[in-house]
């Protein structure tokens, strides 16, 4: 097995005369907890799109345990679990028919998708919803059906895009528990987000994009460099705060 879950080199995505994603290089190795953060607009989602095979690259390879992915999209798509942004589930089932209609369709038996189903259901503190419409389901208990459906086949790699995006704190806490149980057992986890706080407590590596190029890359320690993650990301991105230019003096002084 590659000591790299995933690798992508001189990735480009562009639409029409915009550049999304500018040539982007990623070694993620196996085990690890990688996050790919940036500001919005700065690529994270087209690149993880390329990634996972949902959107083919204007140039560049992505390799997955060693199958490429746009060359062999079977053998790779067999070993990685997706939670896209804006996933869209099949809301006229409940939470355990989608779980298990999921692993029909990968072709796993009928009772190991029952049992794993089960688990999940019960781990991600879903199976009192389990036999509801997933119309029904919040935002919170959407993205943990979505977690379970990329969890059920046990993946190598998973990936997830902003994946606590309007997720209430409780649920967050069961989501991290899941991911966190999961690459302790040697499985490799790439996720993007904005939220600096979370990415610092749960990655070991990181990525920073910015204008569709990695501008940094590394453990989070050596990004960090002795400042908060939130510091060195504004730093890199060089992004300033509000108000450090003098503008907006006005905010704040209603005169009636």
């Amino acid at each position: 097995m590659s000591e790299f879950a995933v690798q992508t080199r001189g990735l480009v995505r562009r639409f029409g005369e915009r550049t999304a994603v500018a040539g982007v290089d990623l070694a993620v190795p196996a085990g690890s907890f990688f996050g790919l953060v940036g500001p919005n607009g700065a690529g994270k989602t087209t690149t993880l799109s390329m990634i996972t095979g949902l959107l083919r690259p204007t140039a560049g390879s992505v390799t997955l345990l060693g199958d490429d992915v746009w060359r062999d999209p079977v053998a790779a798509k067999a070993r990685m679990g997706a939670l896209p942004e804006g996933l869209r589930l099949f809301e006229r089932l409940s939470g355990r028919e989608l779980l298990r209609y999921t692993g029909r369709l990968r072709g796993m038996p009928a009772g190991v998708v029952a049992a794993r189903a089960d688990e999940l259901l019960a781990v991600l503190d879903l199976d009192a919803a389990a036999d509801r419409l997933v119309v029904d389901y919040s935002t919170g208990m959407r993205k943990k059906i979505g977690l379970a459906a990329a969890l059920l086949h046990n993946p190598a790699v998973l990936f997830l895009d902003e994946p606590f995006e309007g997720v209430d704190p409780v649920s967050a806490g069961t989501i991290r528990a899941v991911l966190e149980r999961y690459t302790r057992s040697g499985a490799t986890v790439l996720f993007s987000s904005h939220v600096m706080e979370l990415v610092e407590r749960l990655c070991d590596r990181i990525a920073v994009l910015d204008q569709g190029r990695v501008v940094a890359a590394g453990p989070v320690a050596e990004i960090r460099g002795g400042r908060s993650l939130h510091e060195a990301f504004l730093a890199l991105v060089g992004r300033r705060t509000a108000g450090e230019d003098g503008g907006l003096a006005w905010l704040g002084r209603w005169s009636g």
